[in-house]
């Protein structure tokens, strides 16, 4: 995933909270009026909506190494959005965000690996079980979305603990230079 140190990007991290489009709209009206910002682009945020397309952008599709694996994290994020809109499993709260700093920076640094800190109740676990749990929830969702062959291949992937981000560890520790491992990189992206 591509790493913005809290507060290193103006407007990069977390978007702020805002429930409808019209928040959103009024948010955006006011900064574009101070201006520090003329369009979305100007927003580094972790999820951003697209306006111009009526979809959002997710900065981890920045990284994956195969097309296979976007789409399987496409196909997660469709699945996980049917989800939502279904079953409302929650209603998101500002408080939401009190750990978000927190566990961004455990999946970026631990990856699968990391503490996963659940926002309405405080409690801790893995954040492959929490992974795996999430993928049992939307897993119906997936189907009429044609998402079923990439929660399998993802669900594998987190119960073996294989990413890409371990993938590119693995390398840099064999490799022990940042020039092999892009180029080794490169090419799993070609295939």
């Amino acid at each position: 995933m591509f790493l913005d140190a809290p507060g290193a990007k103006p407007l990069s991290g977390r978007a702020p909270f805002v429930l409808t489009w019209d928040e959103f709209g009024q948010y955006f009206e006011k900064m574009t009026r101070t201006g520090v910002v003329k369009s979305m682009k100007d927003f580094y945020w972790d999820i951003r909506p697209k306006p111009e397309y009526g979809t959002i952008e997710i900065r981890v599709f920045d990284t994956p190494l195969t097309v296979e694996r976007a789409a399987a994290l496409t196909g997660f994020v469709q699945s996980l959005a049917a989800w939502f809109l279904a079953q409302q499993p929650f209603m998101p709260s500002e408080d939401d965000y009190l750990v978000y700093i927190y566990n961004r920076f455990q999946a970026c640094r631990f990856g699968l690996d990391a503490v996963y800190v659940d926002p309405a109740t405080g409690g801790h676990m893995p954040l492959r079980e929490h992974i795996l749990q999430i993928l049992d929830h939307i897993a119906r969702h997936a189907g009429s979305h044609g998402a079923s062959g990439a929660l399998h291949v993802l669900r594998g992937e987190t119960a073996a603990g294989q990413n890409d981000a371990r993938w590119l560890r693995e390398r840099q520790r064999e490799e022990q230079l940042l020039a092999e491992v892009s180029r080794q990189a490169a090419l799993r992206f070609r295939g």
